[in-house]
């Protein structure tokens, strides 16, 4: 049997560390590798999933760190959080801009599709949607989602905050389900 095995990509988020503990403790190994690391050794490590983890660039920066485009013809299941979901949308075809305002600290996600991502997870306190409480810290936000994405959840400053391609198994999250306060 093969052992499950994620890769965490760090793009230099200060939560990449707990990422890969919040994985561990679901009994789950896993290991981090810098974001331009050869194509190569991601294919030899095998991993199950992939999470990109966030980081404190813009997409559109000069140094922006990017990894390989094959990561994404892996076919496995590739989870994008802040940063790693600008990133996804960004190489995915989507668009990505500045934010008027810069959101930091908490922020209510409205949900807007609850299956598979976010079953059970919302606390409802509205008639008509599913609310929880989420960690942002980001400048920039999702403009328009790549192809074959389907928005799922959103917050007053961000109007794409959750998106899913669900053939292909991507998901992306501009908040840090990894922190917890």
């Amino acid at each position: 049997m093969l052992e499950d095995k994620i890769l965490v990509l760090d793009f230099g988020s200060q939560y990449t560390q707990l990422i890969a503990r919040r994985v561990r403790e679901n009994n789950v190994y896993s290991e981090i590798f810098p974001y331009n690391v050869p194509f190569e050794k991601i294919r030899n490590f095998r991993p199950e999933g992939i999470i990109l983890s966030g980081g404190p660039s813009s997409v559109y920066g000069k140094d922006a760190p990017i990894p390989d485009m094959k990561i994404f013809e892996l076919g496995v299941p590739i989870l994008g959080i802040c940063y790693g979901m600008q990133l996804m949308a960004h190489m995915l075809g989507g668009k990505v801009a500045k934010a008027a305002k810069r959101e930091y600290g908490r922020a209510e996600l409205i949900i807007d599709d609850n299956s598979d991502l976010f079953s059970g997870i919302a606390q409802p306190s509205a008639p008509n949607a599913e609310r929880t409480v989420v960690w942002m810290s980001h400048g920039d936000r999702i403009e328009k989602y790549p192809a074959g994405f389907t928005p799922m959840a959103h917050t007053e400053n961000s109007p794409v905050a959750a998106m899913a391609n669900k053939k292909r198994q991507f998901y992306a999250l501009q908040f840090h389900p990894e922190v917890v306060h």
